[in-house]
């Protein structure tokens, strides 16, 4: 049990029988009455942002959350098969569970978030950056230097589709921004 006094942001705690992360909270002693905790949460299952206010000093539940490394290791009907490095346990999962699924390549690491009191898988997030091989893209014309303002369509190795610059060729590697799924640079 901890108390509003301990709130920080990316504390964990329950809230209405769901885990969450605190993203914003700020201590509000007005001039008549008590004190309070306003706080902006994130839901670890779903992500949405969740507003609410406590009183100074209300008891909160603490919850354990665990983050791992996993290697995917391929796709099936299923869905998405992992393992960790270590302990070589395999974690399945639903294809919605998976952010930016598509930009994810077999023996590529990503970050699992478990509940680790129900060891439940929360959330399964790729690294910010990763390297792709661009598989099919309209090649570039003659002029078409460093200018991102033009962009046009490419197919990635995993057959993600992304916008990347013009000058961007077939056979190129990639770096793709997991979070926004645009083009960052080109890979020496």
């Amino acid at each position: 049990m901890a108390t509003t006094a301990d709130f920080k942001n990316g504390l964990c705690i329950e809230f209405n029988r769901k885990p969450c992360s605190i993203v914003y909270f700020q201590h509000v002693k007005p001039g008549k009455g008590g004190a309070f905790v306003k706080v902006k949460m994130r839901n670890l299952e779903n992500g949405r942002i969740l507003e609410n206010t406590f009183t100074a000093g209300e008891k909160i539940d603490l919850i354990n959350i665990e983050r791992r490394p996993y290697q995917f290791l391929y796709k099936d009907e299923s869905g998405f098969h992992f393992m960790h490095n270590e302990t070589f346990e395999q974690v399945d999962l639903p294809e919605e569970m998976v952010d930016n699924a598509d930009l994810m390549k077999e023996g590529q690491y990503v970050e699992m978030m478990f509940y680790a009191d129900e060891e439940r898988v929360l959330t399964c997030e790729l690294p910010p950056f990763v390297e792709l091989e661009v598989t099919y893209t309209e090649p570039g014309l003659k002029g078409d230097t460093a200018s991102t303002s033009s962009l046009k369509a490419a197919t990635l190795e995993t057959d993600a589709e992304i916008k990347v610059p013009l000058f961007i060729n077939q056979g190129e590697k990639i770096k793709v921004d997991t979070r926004t799924r645009e083009y960052s640079e080109r890979v020496k």
